[in-house]
Order: structure tokens, then C-alpha cells, then sequence
């Protein structure tokens, strides 16, 4: 006799899973950051010439639920994302897509001019422009040939 049956599901294992889920998300942790080791959102950091840019991929997030702030330093990233329209909370056999308020925060370089900072949101992507100061940008020395 088989113990397990195809076409029979695990129905007590994914009802304790979204309870707990339900229950965490009370919490102001992510559930996505506990059970994977992951912050949301992930981001890129790239290194250009005149500046830095970081980038937050936020599918289901709408830029009016997007907040960002710097202050002494730190690059606050802040939003919150909706659960899907027309389907209620018992209908969920398994969530994985993190939803609800979320929050990260970044030390921004001194090297970085933090009031020209801009930031721009297309098809769920954050692009967040961290202008180079002056200074950090290398230079050329020109050499000159010595009169001896």
C-alpha cells in the first residue's frame, strides 16, 4: 500500500503554512526575508563613471506606494505591495511573492553628492541615480618632462 497518493495533497502542511505566513505578517519582519535569507527588495549596484546606480526589481508595486529617503547617510527604501484583487485569504494554497509593507536601508558613500540624487520607476523597476561627487571622479595628471 503506497503511503502517499498521487492527486491527494498535503492540505494540513500548506494550512499551517499559510497561517503562519498570515500570523508573520503581523510581524514587521519579512517572512520572505526569514524563511529564504533574503531581503526584499534585492538589489543591484553598479558602478558607472559619474555615478552609481541601484536598482530594485518590484513587481505588483505601484509608484505611489514607493518611498524613499535620505537622511545622515542612509538611503531608505520604503513601500508596500497589495495582495491580488478578487481572491481572498483562504483561496491561498502557497504564497511565495512577498506582500505588505516592506523596508530596506542603505549607507550611501561620502563620494556621493546626496542632494542630486534622483530616482525613476518603469514597468516595476527602481532605478535609483547616485550622482559621483567631484572629487571622487579620477582625473588625469598630465606628466611633464623634467629640465635637467
Amino acid at each position: 500500500m503506497p503511503v502517499f497518493r498521487w492527486g491527494h495533497s498535503w492540505n494540513p502542511f500548506q494550512d499551517l503554512e499559510r497561517e503562519v505566513d498570515r500570523l508573520l505578517q503581523s510581524v514587521n519582519l519579512s517572512v520572505h526575508g526569514i524563511r529564504f535569507g533574503q531581503k526584499y527588495p534585492a538589489v543591484n549596484l553598479f558602478e558607472l563613471p559619474d555615478e552609481f546606480l541601484m536598482t530594485a526589481e518590484l513587481p505588483g508595486t505601484r509608484v505611489e506606494d514607493l518611498e524613499l529617503t535620505i537622511e545622515g547617510g542612509v538611503l531608505t527604501i520604503g513601500g508596500k505591495r497589495l495582495p491580488p484583487e478578487g481572491i481572498s485569504e483562504e483561496k491561498f494554497r502557497r504564497q511565495e511573492r512577498f506582500r505588505g509593507n516592506w523596508q530596506r536601508s542603505f549607507t550611501i558613500p561620502e563620494r556621493v553628492q546626496e542632494e542630486r540624487l534622483s530616482a525613476e520607476f518603469t514597468n516595476g523597476v527602481l532605478k535609483i541615480h547616485l550622482p559621483k561627487a567631484a572629487d571622487s571622479r579620477p582625473r588625469q595628471i598630465p606628466v611633464v618632462e623634467g629640465g635637467e
